[in-house]
């Protein structure tokens, strides 16, 4: 697991650093991050995940790119943290039937900020997991040996401030839909 360790490179649209395979992945920023986003000084990656069958797909497509929010709970968590820095405002994940508001996305603009600040500065390591390797006992042990501070899961302490400020955007997205004209309170549900 020394690939994860490692500082990682920075990700454009098309990293051709991270492969087409399953595997997993670490997420890491300089100290001067961790101070932005209130974390105290620690060794290590801020998010470790697994992808189930492309690393490509599931962070290039997915956590570092614009209107994936909603499916990427790394991206809320850097929203969460980031709220009043980049200005960014909760909506639900899809307004035409507004639910789940823990799944909470931002709105277009405000995500378009957010992909920026991550391919600005965060890093991405991956490790692509050979042939027959079950990848959930590795992620397992991976989490509970560094206990990243935006894993929300499968850490031996789970980071509070963290689950308090996705708590305000799942909140923020709630309103939305409650303050929408035609839109009883009671009709939407998380």
């Amino acid at each position: 697991m020394t690939a994860l360790r490692g500082g990682g490179q920075r990700i454009v649209a098309e990293s051709d650093h991270v492969p087409h395979r399953a595997g997993l992945y670490a997420v890491h920023a300089e100290l001067a991050i961790w101070h932005l986003l209130g974390i105290e000084d620690r060794d290590g990656p801020l998010y470790v995940g697994k992808a189930e069958r492309s690393l490509a797909s599931r962070d290039v497509r997915t956590h570092f790119a614009t209107g994936k929010t909603g499916s990427s709970t790394v991206r809320r968590s850097f929203a969460a943290l980031l709220r009043h820095p980049l200005g960014l405002h909760a909506v639900p994940r899809n307004t035409a039937k507004p639910c789940h508001f823990s799944n909470f996305a931002v709105e277009p603009d405000g995500d378009a900020r957010l992909t920026e600040w991550m391919r600005e500065n965060l890093t991405l390591a991956v490790w692509a997991k050979p042939d027959g390797a079950a990848l959930r006992p590795l992620e397992i042990g991976v989490l509970a040996g560094w206990s990243p501070p935006l894993n929300l899961t499968d850490v031996p302490r789970p980071w509070p401030q963290l689950k308090a400020a996705r708590k305000v955007m799942a909140d923020e997205a709630r309103a939305w839909v409650h303050g929408m004209p035609g839109v009883p309170a009671s009709g939407a549900s998380d």
